[in-house]
């Protein structure tokens, strides 16, 4: 497992207990965030960007977890789409994930790592906590607020719950809650990982993390991430450094090497019961249900604020259909929304790789 200790994360701890949904309440939190960007006089230029599920708060510039370049690089820095230039960037890192922010992995009162006995959460108390870092950085209203897929769901819940906090809600390839299919996908991953005899019910910090429940549980979540297109024209039938099948259960293909790459290579950022904990999160995440069953009544208060929601053609995680529902309810309670569904051959993925139309869209909604 990754260790995050000798990594001096930037975070604030939060000056009250955080209430949760499950009725709850979490002491003492911690919420890791980064900034880009110079902050107004009047601090009306701040963009809170939300990340996705394995995400975390180093959007642009260098990852000191991974040395790998921000996560967003490529839509956030001086004279990009988010214009560091022009705005002051937040980006906080989730409660419950392991790069900073008070997750399982955090030591709790009993000065051991939570463990299973960290609370279960949600999409909501995730925003809560980003809501009581602003209050603590002085600042009460922000520009827009903005996300891809969990991000996303974040930027849509600050809408619900939080409406008089953004001007502008910017939401991409994201979805109002959960279908039974990522239900289930969800259940896989966190199965593979409870399947590994080195998860020890959640008590695996003095030991060996379980890694190859982990590894599964992201190659499984990964595939959902592409499109069919796009693997076949990266990968194909095409075989793994050799001229015939093996006839054996090695990687033969270069989609299995690739699958298996990118498990193993999670294994060393991120924390397994993390995991279990975001993925539980999302699954929970029903807008509707949080407002007595109609989706529209969960924007009834964010007739003011301005929203802009992005699909992508080739995402079968959360459809063109998922993001039409959300439209359809802000539409129902007036609220001025535009919608775009854009053609890039990624899938889900596409918000965070090369797409140049994506990029017009933020930059044009944003300023």
């Amino acid at each position: 497992m990754a260790t995050t200790t000798a990594i001096d994360f930037r975070s604030l701890t939060l000056d009250a207990p955080l209430p949760l949904d499950s009725g709850r309440e979490l002491a003492g939190v911690q919420v890791a965030y980064e900034t880009y960007g110079e902050l107004a006089a009047d601090k009306s230029n701040v963009v809170l960007i939300f990340h996705a599920l394995t995400g975390d708060q180093f959007v642009a510039g260098t990852n000191p977890v991974t040395g790998k370049p921000g996560w967003w690089e490529r839509m956030v820095g001086p004279g990009k789409p988010i214009d560091t230039n022009r705005f002051h960037v937040i980006c906080a890192n989730v409660i419950g994930s392991c790069l900073g922010s008070t997750g399982p992995s955090s030591t709790g009162p009993d000065g051991k790592a939570y463990g299973m006995e960290f609370p279960v959460i949600t999409i909501r108390d995730m925003v809560r906590a980003q809501m009581a870092m602003l209050d603590m950085l002085g600042i009460e209203k922000l520009h827009a607020v903005v996300g891809g897929s969990m991000g996303g769901m974040q930027a849509l819940s600050c809408a619900a719950n939080f409406p008089e906090r953004t001007d502008r809600v910017l939401a991409i390839a994201t979805t109002a809650r959960h279908t039974a299919q990522n239900i289930a996908f969800h259940e896989m991953g966190r199965q593979a990982i409870m399947a590994d005899p080195n998860w020890q019910g959640g008590d695996y910090y003095h030991g060996e993390a379980p890694a190859k429940g982990l590894a599964v549980a992201r190659m499984a979540a990964h595939i959902t991430y592409l499109s069919e297109e796009g693997l076949t024209e990266k990968f194909g039938r095409r075989l793994q450094d050799r001229e015939a099948k093996s006839f054996g259960f090695d990687a033969d293909f270069q989609v299995e090497s690739y699958l298996r790459y990118q498990g193993l290579s999670f294994t060393d950022r991120f924390d397994a019961n993390s995991y279990l904990y975001i993925t539980r999160a999302m699954d929970y995440f029903d807008l509707a249900e949080e407002h007595g069953g109609l989706l529209a009544d969960a924007f009834r208060g964010a007739k003011d604020t301005r929203f802009c929601l992005v699909s992508f053609d080739t995402d079968w995680l959360y459809t063109t259909a998922d993001m039409r529902e959300v439209v359809h309810a802000l539409n129902a309670v007036a609220a001025p929304v535009s919608f775009v569904e854009l053609s890039a051959p990624y899938g889900h993925d596409s918000f965070l790789l090369d797409v140049p139309a994506l990029d017009r869209v933020v930059e044009g909604f944003i300023a």
